[in-house]
């Protein structure tokens, strides 16, 4: 009886799809065009892009460096 009573209160209420103004509306109240509080330099850009391209491509660095390392590991007999 609970799952029907749950089924019946998410059917009664309306979708996005069936209410585009309010979305709409909601939508335009979190964008902001204002300029920024703190301007952000090409030294500061630059820096945090380095890190982020060193945090995403580091770790498949060090996996295809040390890729025959793995092939040998595999291809041991394990212990039994």
């Amino acid at each position: 009886m609970a799952l029907l009573s749950c089924v019946l209160r998410i059917m009664g209420r309306p979708s996005g799809l069936t209410r585009p103004e309010e979305v709409l509306q909601e939508t335009k109240r979190r964008i902001y065009g204002k300029p920024p509080r703190h301007r952000i330099g090409a030294a500061q850009s630059f820096f945090v892009m380095s890190v982020f391209a060193a945090a995403m491509l580091g770790p498949a660095a060090w996996i295809l460096h040390h890729l025959p390392e793995y092939r040998e590991r595999a291809q041991q007999v394990p212990r039994a």
